[in-house]
Protein backbone atom coordinates (compact mmCIF):
# COMPACT_ATOMS: atom_id res chain seq x y z
CA UNK A 1 0.00 0.00 0.00
CA UNK A 2 1.47 3.30 -0.68
CA UNK A 3 1.21 5.95 2.43
CA UNK A 4 0.42 9.73 1.15
CA UNK A 5 4.20 10.72 0.66
CA UNK A 6 4.61 7.72 -1.73
CA UNK A 7 6.05 5.32 0.78
CA UNK A 8 5.30 1.63 0.48
CA UNK A 9 3.94 0.57 3.80
CA UNK A 10 5.54 -2.78 5.20
CA UNK A 11 3.96 -5.30 6.38
CA UNK A 12 4.82 -8.20 8.96
CA UNK A 13 5.17 -11.96 8.26
CA UNK A 14 6.17 -14.94 9.67
CA UNK A 15 8.40 -17.39 8.19
CA UNK A 16 8.33 -20.77 7.86
CA UNK A 17 8.72 -24.29 5.83
CA UNK A 18 6.13 -24.94 2.51
CA UNK A 19 5.40 -28.25 4.85
CA UNK A 20 4.51 -26.03 7.91
CA UNK A 21 2.11 -23.36 6.12
CA UNK A 22 -1.39 -24.98 6.45
CA UNK A 23 -0.23 -25.80 10.36
CA UNK A 24 0.67 -21.81 10.47
CA UNK A 25 -2.40 -20.39 8.57
CA UNK A 26 -5.08 -22.47 11.26
CA UNK A 27 -3.10 -21.16 14.41
CA UNK A 28 -2.80 -17.62 12.94
CA UNK A 29 -6.54 -17.75 11.82
CA UNK A 30 -7.76 -19.13 14.95
CA UNK A 31 -5.66 -16.66 17.10
CA UNK A 32 -7.02 -13.86 14.68
CA UNK A 33 -3.27 -13.09 14.08
CA UNK A 34 -3.47 -13.74 10.10
CA UNK A 35 -3.64 -10.83 7.97
CA UNK A 36 -6.30 -11.22 5.21
CA UNK A 37 -5.55 -7.95 3.56
CA UNK A 38 -2.03 -9.47 1.73
CA UNK A 39 -1.51 -12.59 -0.15
CA UNK A 40 1.03 -15.17 1.43
CA UNK A 41 4.17 -14.94 -0.44
CA UNK A 42 7.06 -17.73 -1.58
CA UNK A 43 10.41 -16.47 -0.23
CA UNK A 44 13.48 -16.44 -2.64
CA UNK A 45 15.31 -19.34 -0.18
CA UNK A 46 12.26 -21.25 -0.69
CA UNK A 47 10.37 -20.56 2.60
CA UNK A 48 6.62 -18.77 3.01
CA UNK A 49 5.99 -15.67 4.59
CA UNK A 50 2.44 -15.45 5.94
CA UNK A 51 1.44 -12.02 6.45
CA UNK A 52 0.50 -11.01 10.15
CA UNK A 53 -1.53 -8.56 11.73
CA UNK A 54 -0.06 -5.90 13.65
CA UNK A 55 4.00 -4.23 13.79
CA UNK A 56 5.28 -7.71 15.26
CA UNK A 57 4.15 -11.32 16.57
CA UNK A 58 4.63 -11.48 20.79
CA UNK A 59 7.32 -13.89 21.31
CA UNK A 60 4.60 -16.38 23.17
CA UNK A 61 2.86 -16.51 19.55
CA UNK A 62 6.64 -17.70 18.38
CA UNK A 63 6.84 -20.05 21.13
CA UNK A 64 3.35 -22.07 20.36
CA UNK A 65 4.46 -22.32 17.00
CA UNK A 66 7.92 -23.73 17.34
CA UNK A 67 7.11 -25.73 20.17
CA UNK A 68 3.19 -27.12 19.68
CA UNK A 69 2.07 -26.05 16.48
CA UNK A 70 4.84 -26.96 14.68
CA UNK A 71 7.40 -28.70 16.41
CA UNK A 72 11.19 -28.20 14.44
CA UNK A 73 9.48 -25.81 12.19
CA UNK A 74 11.61 -22.90 11.17
CA UNK A 75 9.70 -19.56 12.91
CA UNK A 76 11.00 -16.04 12.36
CA UNK A 77 10.10 -12.87 11.68
CA UNK A 78 10.57 -10.68 8.40
CA UNK A 79 9.18 -7.91 6.38
CA UNK A 80 7.56 -7.69 3.09
CA UNK A 81 8.79 -4.04 1.84
CA UNK A 82 6.29 -4.73 -1.04
CA UNK A 83 3.06 -6.52 -0.14
CA UNK A 84 0.74 -7.64 -2.50
CA UNK A 85 -3.16 -7.41 -1.84
CA UNK A 86 -5.24 -10.25 -1.52
CA UNK A 87 -7.91 -11.38 -3.82
CA UNK A 88 -10.10 -9.94 -1.27
CA UNK A 89 -8.50 -7.14 -0.36
CA UNK A 90 -8.61 -6.39 -4.01
CA UNK A 91 -12.50 -6.75 -4.16
CA UNK A 92 -13.25 -5.10 -1.58
CA UNK A 93 -15.02 -1.41 -1.77
CA UNK A 94 -12.94 1.52 -0.67
CA UNK A 95 -15.41 1.91 2.58
CA UNK A 96 -14.29 -1.66 3.04
CA UNK A 97 -10.61 -1.29 2.63
CA UNK A 98 -10.60 1.88 4.56
CA UNK A 99 -11.85 -0.10 7.52
CA UNK A 100 -10.01 -2.73 6.96
CA UNK A 101 -6.52 -0.76 7.10
CA UNK A 102 -7.45 1.50 9.47
CA UNK A 103 -8.71 -1.31 12.15
CA UNK A 104 -5.46 -3.21 11.89
CA UNK A 105 -3.51 0.04 12.29
CA UNK A 106 -5.19 1.20 15.37
CA UNK A 107 -5.13 -2.34 16.95
CA UNK A 108 -1.32 -2.76 16.24
CA UNK A 109 -0.92 0.61 18.21
CA UNK A 110 -2.64 -1.00 21.32
CA UNK A 111 -6.11 0.51 20.55
CA UNK A 112 -9.09 -1.43 20.96
CA UNK A 113 -11.25 -1.64 17.85
CA UNK A 114 -15.31 -1.11 18.55
CA UNK A 115 -18.50 -0.71 16.98
CA UNK A 116 -18.19 2.94 17.97
CA UNK A 117 -14.59 3.56 15.79
CA UNK A 118 -16.31 1.71 13.20
CA UNK A 119 -19.49 3.97 13.11
CA UNK A 120 -16.96 6.93 13.19
CA UNK A 121 -15.57 6.14 9.80
CA UNK A 122 -16.54 7.88 6.82
CA UNK A 123 -19.16 6.39 3.99
CA UNK A 124 -18.96 8.51 1.24
CA UNK A 125 -16.49 11.45 0.19
CA UNK A 126 -15.28 13.68 -2.76
CA UNK A 127 -12.34 13.21 -4.59
CA UNK A 128 -10.68 15.69 -6.19
CA UNK A 129 -7.46 14.24 -7.88
CA UNK A 130 -5.21 12.79 -5.51
CA UNK A 131 -7.37 15.11 -2.23
CA UNK A 132 -9.98 13.87 -0.92
CA UNK A 133 -13.06 15.72 0.95
CA UNK A 134 -14.38 13.84 3.92
CA UNK A 135 -17.60 14.71 5.43
CA UNK A 136 -18.44 16.93 8.41
CA UNK A 137 -19.80 13.86 10.44
CA UNK A 138 -16.75 11.64 10.51
CA UNK A 139 -13.72 10.79 12.90
CA UNK A 140 -15.16 12.48 15.72
CA UNK A 141 -14.70 10.24 18.44
CA UNK A 142 -11.94 11.41 21.01
CA UNK A 143 -9.97 8.43 20.30
CA UNK A 144 -8.91 9.63 16.83
CA UNK A 145 -7.22 12.67 18.24
CA UNK A 146 -4.16 10.81 20.18
CA UNK A 147 -3.83 8.76 16.62
CA UNK A 148 -2.95 12.03 14.86
CA UNK A 149 -1.00 13.42 12.64
CA UNK A 150 -0.40 9.37 11.43
CA UNK A 151 -3.50 8.26 11.35
CA UNK A 152 -4.91 10.61 7.94
CA UNK A 153 -1.30 8.92 6.12
CA UNK A 154 -3.17 5.31 6.67
CA UNK A 155 -6.59 6.96 5.64
CA UNK A 156 -4.77 8.15 2.39
CA UNK A 157 -3.44 5.51 2.05
CA UNK A 158 -6.55 3.19 1.86
CA UNK A 159 -8.02 5.87 -0.38
CA UNK A 160 -5.39 6.54 -2.67
CA UNK A 161 -4.71 9.93 -2.29
CA UNK A 162 -2.12 12.34 -1.35
CA UNK A 163 -3.71 14.94 0.36
CA UNK A 164 -7.12 14.63 3.18
CA UNK A 165 -9.31 17.67 4.06
CA UNK A 166 -12.60 17.38 6.10
CA UNK A 167 -15.40 19.70 5.33
CA UNK A 168 -17.34 20.80 8.29
CA UNK A 169 -20.55 23.17 8.15
CA UNK A 170 -20.83 26.34 5.57
CA UNK A 171 -19.91 29.45 7.53
CA UNK A 172 -23.17 32.10 7.64
CA UNK A 173 -20.71 35.12 6.46
CA UNK A 174 -22.39 35.87 3.05
CA UNK A 175 -20.02 34.14 1.18
CA UNK A 176 -21.04 30.90 1.75
CA UNK A 177 -17.25 30.34 3.04
CA UNK A 178 -16.61 26.17 3.51
CA UNK A 179 -15.30 25.68 7.00
CA UNK A 180 -12.80 22.77 5.89
CA UNK A 181 -9.65 21.76 7.63
CA UNK A 182 -6.80 20.12 5.92
CA UNK A 183 -5.67 17.46 7.56
CA UNK A 184 -2.74 15.92 5.11
CA UNK A 185 -1.15 18.61 2.64
CA UNK A 186 0.32 21.77 1.94
CA UNK A 187 -2.54 23.48 0.18
CA UNK A 188 -6.25 22.77 -0.55
CA UNK A 189 -5.77 23.93 -4.64
CA UNK A 190 -7.55 21.27 -6.68
CA UNK A 191 -8.85 20.90 -10.20
CA UNK A 192 -12.09 19.39 -11.46
CA UNK A 193 -13.47 19.04 -14.84
CA UNK A 194 -17.24 19.10 -15.49
CA UNK A 195 -18.50 19.17 -19.28
CA UNK A 196 -15.29 19.61 -20.54
CA UNK A 197 -14.54 22.72 -18.47
CA UNK A 198 -11.54 22.82 -16.17
CA UNK A 199 -12.50 24.69 -12.79
CA UNK A 200 -9.66 25.02 -10.61
CA UNK A 201 -9.90 25.88 -6.83
CA UNK A 202 -9.17 26.39 -3.20
CA UNK A 203 -11.24 23.64 -1.14
CA UNK A 204 -10.38 25.53 2.19
CA UNK A 205 -11.98 28.16 0.52
CA UNK A 206 -14.62 27.72 -2.15
CA UNK A 207 -17.70 25.72 -2.83
CA UNK A 208 -18.09 23.01 -5.08
CA UNK A 209 -20.85 20.95 -5.75
CA UNK A 210 -21.06 17.58 -7.78
CA UNK A 211 -25.01 17.77 -7.43
CA UNK A 212 -25.39 20.61 -9.72
CA UNK A 213 -23.99 18.79 -12.54
CA UNK A 214 -27.69 18.44 -14.30
CA UNK A 215 -27.74 22.43 -14.29
CA UNK A 216 -24.43 23.24 -15.45
CA UNK A 217 -25.10 20.87 -18.57
CA UNK A 218 -28.74 22.14 -18.93
CA UNK A 219 -27.43 25.61 -19.01
CA UNK A 220 -24.82 24.54 -21.19
CA UNK A 221 -27.16 23.52 -23.98
CA UNK A 222 -29.76 26.93 -23.58
CA UNK A 223 -29.92 28.91 -26.78
CA UNK A 224 -27.70 31.97 -25.84
CA UNK A 225 -25.51 32.87 -29.08
CA UNK A 226 -25.27 36.07 -29.27
CA UNK A 227 -26.86 37.03 -25.91
CA UNK A 228 -25.22 39.08 -23.29
CA UNK A 229 -25.49 37.65 -19.74
CA UNK A 230 -25.45 38.85 -15.85
CA UNK A 231 -24.37 35.86 -13.55
CA UNK A 232 -25.01 37.79 -10.62
CA UNK A 233 -23.30 35.02 -7.47
CA UNK A 234 -20.06 33.54 -10.07
CA UNK A 235 -18.37 31.90 -7.86
CA UNK A 236 -15.67 30.46 -9.38
CA UNK A 237 -17.58 30.09 -12.54
CA UNK A 238 -19.88 27.41 -12.11
CA UNK A 239 -22.46 28.75 -15.17
CA UNK A 240 -20.55 31.80 -16.29
CA UNK A 241 -18.15 29.27 -17.54
CA UNK A 242 -20.96 27.05 -19.25
CA UNK A 243 -22.46 30.06 -20.71
CA UNK A 244 -19.19 31.24 -22.55
CA UNK A 245 -17.96 28.07 -23.31
CA UNK A 246 -20.70 26.14 -24.67
CA UNK A 247 -23.94 28.07 -24.74
CA UNK A 248 -22.19 30.34 -27.28
CA UNK A 249 -23.01 33.50 -25.24
CA UNK A 250 -21.22 36.62 -26.66
CA UNK A 251 -20.16 38.41 -22.97
CA UNK A 252 -21.37 37.75 -19.31
CA UNK A 253 -21.00 40.12 -16.36
CA UNK A 254 -19.74 38.18 -13.92
CA UNK A 255 -20.60 39.38 -10.69
CA UNK A 256 -18.82 37.87 -7.29
CA UNK A 257 -17.84 39.23 -3.73
CA UNK A 258 -15.67 36.33 -2.41
CA UNK A 259 -12.17 37.59 -2.88
CA UNK A 260 -10.98 33.81 -3.07
CA UNK A 261 -13.92 32.91 -5.55
CA UNK A 262 -12.96 35.98 -7.37
CA UNK A 263 -9.10 34.85 -7.85
CA UNK A 264 -10.35 31.14 -8.73
CA UNK A 265 -13.08 32.81 -11.53
CA UNK A 266 -10.09 34.78 -12.99
CA UNK A 267 -7.73 32.08 -12.69
CA UNK A 268 -10.60 29.69 -14.89
CA UNK A 269 -11.42 32.23 -17.72
CA UNK A 270 -8.07 32.21 -18.60
CA UNK A 271 -7.24 28.86 -18.33
CA UNK A 272 -10.79 27.79 -20.65
CA UNK A 273 -9.78 30.89 -22.95
CA UNK A 274 -12.80 33.08 -22.47
CA UNK A 275 -11.17 35.80 -20.61
CA UNK A 276 -12.23 38.02 -23.18
CA UNK A 277 -15.59 37.79 -23.18
CA UNK A 278 -16.25 38.18 -19.20
CA UNK A 279 -15.91 41.24 -17.17
CA UNK A 280 -15.76 40.69 -13.03
CA UNK A 281 -17.45 42.64 -11.24
CA UNK A 282 -16.01 42.50 -7.82
CA UNK A 283 -18.28 43.47 -4.77
CA UNK A 284 -21.94 43.65 -3.31
CA UNK A 285 -24.22 42.97 -6.37
CA UNK A 286 -26.86 44.94 -4.84
CA UNK A 287 -24.53 48.15 -5.67
CA UNK A 288 -23.84 47.16 -9.09
CA UNK A 289 -23.75 50.10 -11.70
CA UNK A 290 -25.00 48.18 -14.22
CA UNK A 291 -28.38 48.80 -16.35
CA UNK A 292 -30.03 47.67 -19.62
CA UNK A 293 -27.70 45.44 -20.72
CA UNK A 294 -28.44 41.53 -20.30
CA UNK A 295 -30.34 39.31 -22.25
CA UNK A 296 -30.33 36.43 -19.30
CA UNK A 297 -29.36 36.89 -16.00
CA UNK A 298 -28.68 33.81 -13.26
CA UNK A 299 -29.19 34.51 -9.78
CA UNK A 300 -27.56 30.60 -8.39
CA UNK A 301 -27.70 31.35 -5.01
CA UNK A 302 -29.93 29.44 -2.64
CA UNK A 303 -31.21 29.34 -0.25
CA UNK A 304 -32.66 32.23 -1.43
CA UNK A 305 -31.20 34.60 -4.84
CA UNK A 306 -34.43 37.15 -3.26
CA UNK A 307 -32.19 40.23 -2.52
CA UNK A 308 -30.82 40.19 -6.02
CA UNK A 309 -34.48 40.33 -7.52
CA UNK A 310 -34.38 43.69 -7.98
CA UNK A 311 -30.69 44.25 -9.36
CA UNK A 312 -31.79 41.39 -12.27
CA UNK A 313 -34.43 43.33 -12.99
CA UNK A 314 -32.42 46.69 -13.49
CA UNK A 315 -30.20 44.70 -15.87
CA UNK A 316 -32.35 43.60 -18.28
CA UNK A 317 -32.56 44.78 -21.39
CA UNK A 318 -35.10 47.98 -21.40
CA UNK A 319 -36.59 47.34 -25.02
CA UNK A 320 -36.60 43.73 -25.39
CA UNK A 321 -36.14 41.95 -21.96
CA UNK A 322 -35.11 38.51 -20.91
CA UNK A 323 -35.40 36.05 -19.04
CA UNK A 324 -34.30 34.76 -15.73
CA UNK A 325 -33.02 31.83 -14.13
CA UNK A 326 -33.89 32.09 -10.30
CA UNK A 327 -32.64 29.73 -7.94
CA UNK A 328 -34.50 28.67 -4.47
CA UNK A 329 -34.88 26.23 -1.90
CA UNK A 330 -38.36 25.25 -1.58
CA UNK A 331 -39.56 22.97 1.37
CA UNK A 332 -42.45 20.24 0.29
CA UNK A 333 -44.71 18.19 2.70
CA UNK A 334 -44.90 14.96 2.99
CA UNK A 335 -48.09 12.79 2.81
CA UNK A 336 -49.31 15.57 0.12
CA UNK A 337 -50.39 14.80 -3.10
CA UNK A 338 -47.18 15.50 -5.35
CA UNK A 339 -49.18 15.82 -9.01
CA UNK A 340 -51.31 18.45 -9.45
CA UNK A 341 -55.29 17.11 -10.65
CA UNK A 342 -54.98 16.75 -14.24
CA UNK A 343 -51.51 16.87 -14.99
CA UNK A 344 -50.47 14.57 -17.89
CA UNK A 345 -48.03 11.61 -17.76
CA UNK A 346 -45.35 14.49 -18.87
CA UNK A 347 -45.94 15.22 -15.06
CA UNK A 348 -44.75 11.86 -13.59
CA UNK A 349 -42.59 12.26 -10.97
CA UNK A 350 -38.67 12.00 -12.03
CA UNK A 351 -36.94 13.57 -9.04
CA UNK A 352 -35.04 12.87 -7.31
CA UNK A 353 -32.76 11.84 -10.48
CA UNK A 354 -31.53 15.03 -11.48
CA UNK A 355 -30.58 14.18 -15.17
CA UNK A 356 -34.42 14.31 -15.94
CA UNK A 357 -35.51 17.85 -17.01
CA UNK A 358 -39.14 18.76 -16.43
CA UNK A 359 -40.01 20.47 -19.57
CA UNK A 360 -42.72 23.41 -19.13
CA UNK A 361 -43.43 26.05 -22.16
CA UNK A 362 -39.60 26.02 -24.24
CA UNK A 363 -38.06 29.58 -24.80
CA UNK A 364 -38.67 29.12 -28.89
CA UNK A 365 -42.94 28.56 -28.14
CA UNK A 366 -45.26 31.21 -28.35
CA UNK A 367 -46.39 32.89 -25.26
CA UNK A 368 -49.86 31.65 -23.69
CA UNK A 369 -52.63 34.01 -23.15
CA UNK A 370 -51.90 34.06 -19.43
CA UNK A 371 -48.73 35.91 -17.56
CA UNK A 372 -49.74 33.07 -14.79
CA UNK A 373 -50.10 29.85 -16.66
CA UNK A 374 -47.73 26.98 -14.64
CA UNK A 375 -48.14 24.00 -16.72
CA UNK A 376 -48.62 21.19 -14.11
CA UNK A 377 -45.31 19.63 -15.57
CA UNK A 378 -43.57 21.19 -12.70
CA UNK A 379 -45.16 17.91 -10.29
CA UNK A 380 -44.64 19.41 -6.80
CA UNK A 381 -47.74 22.01 -5.94
CA UNK A 382 -44.88 23.70 -3.66
CA UNK A 383 -43.00 24.48 -6.39
CA UNK A 384 -46.17 26.06 -8.69
CA UNK A 385 -46.85 28.20 -5.59
CA UNK A 386 -43.43 29.43 -5.23
CA UNK A 387 -43.10 30.48 -8.68
CA UNK A 388 -46.35 31.98 -8.88
CA UNK A 389 -45.38 34.31 -6.02
CA UNK A 390 -41.84 34.76 -7.51
CA UNK A 391 -43.37 35.24 -10.81
CA UNK A 392 -46.03 38.13 -8.91
CA UNK A 393 -43.41 39.27 -6.79
CA UNK A 394 -40.63 40.45 -10.27
CA UNK A 395 -43.53 42.05 -12.13
CA UNK A 396 -43.91 44.43 -9.63
CA UNK A 397 -40.16 45.08 -9.58
CA UNK A 398 -40.13 45.49 -13.00
CA UNK A 399 -42.48 48.17 -13.26
CA UNK A 400 -40.65 49.66 -10.32
CA UNK A 401 -37.25 49.91 -12.45
CA UNK A 402 -37.97 50.57 -15.41
CA UNK A 403 -41.20 52.94 -14.98
CA UNK A 404 -43.74 50.92 -17.18
CA UNK A 405 -45.77 47.83 -16.99
CA UNK A 406 -43.96 44.41 -17.91
CA UNK A 407 -45.13 40.38 -18.76
CA UNK A 408 -43.97 37.79 -17.51
CA UNK A 409 -44.13 33.56 -18.33
CA UNK A 410 -42.80 30.34 -16.94
CA UNK A 411 -40.84 29.00 -18.91
CA UNK A 412 -39.51 26.02 -17.10
CA UNK A 413 -39.09 24.64 -13.44
CA UNK A 414 -35.59 22.15 -13.21
CA UNK A 415 -34.97 20.41 -9.99
CA UNK A 416 -31.59 20.55 -9.03
CA UNK A 417 -31.28 18.40 -6.67
CA UNK A 418 -32.68 17.61 -2.55
CA UNK A 419 -31.14 19.98 -0.44
CA UNK A 420 -31.97 18.69 3.56
CA UNK A 421 -35.01 16.42 3.68
CA UNK A 422 -38.45 17.87 2.13
CA UNK A 423 -36.29 20.45 0.93
CA UNK A 424 -35.72 20.61 -3.24
CA UNK A 425 -33.28 23.15 -4.61
CA UNK A 426 -34.96 24.02 -7.03
CA UNK A 427 -34.44 26.74 -10.70
CA UNK A 428 -37.06 29.10 -12.12
CA UNK A 429 -37.09 29.93 -16.30
CA UNK A 430 -38.82 33.27 -16.07
CA UNK A 431 -39.71 35.27 -19.37
CA UNK A 432 -39.64 38.69 -18.79
CA UNK A 433 -41.12 41.54 -21.73
CA UNK A 434 -41.91 45.38 -21.88
CA UNK A 435 -45.45 45.67 -22.79
CA UNK A 436 -45.67 46.98 -25.52
CA UNK A 437 -47.14 51.00 -25.87
CA UNK A 438 -50.83 51.49 -26.53
CA UNK A 439 -51.64 54.35 -29.10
Amino acid sequence: MERGGGKLAAVVAVVTEPQFTQRYRDYLEREKLLDRQHRVEKMPDGTVALPVRGEALPEQHLQELRTHVAPGSTCTLTQLLDPVPSKKAQACSPAQRLCLEVSRWVEARGVTWSAELEADLPRSWQRHGNLLLLSEDCFQAKQWKNLEPELWEIVASALGVQRLAKRGRVLPDGTRTPAVTMLLGDDGWVEHVDNGIRYKFDVTQCMFSFGNISEKLRVASLPCAGQVLVDLYAGIGYFTLPFLVHAGAAFVHACEWNPHAEVALRNNLEINGVADRCQIHFGDNRKLKLSNVADRVYLGLIPSSEEGWPIACQVLRKDTGGVLHIHQNVESFPGKNLQPPGSSELGKEHWPYPQQIIPNQREHEAPGDSRRKVLSAAIKPEWHRWAESAETRIVALLQQVHGKPWKTRVLHIQPVKSYAPHVDHIVLDLECRPCPLVG
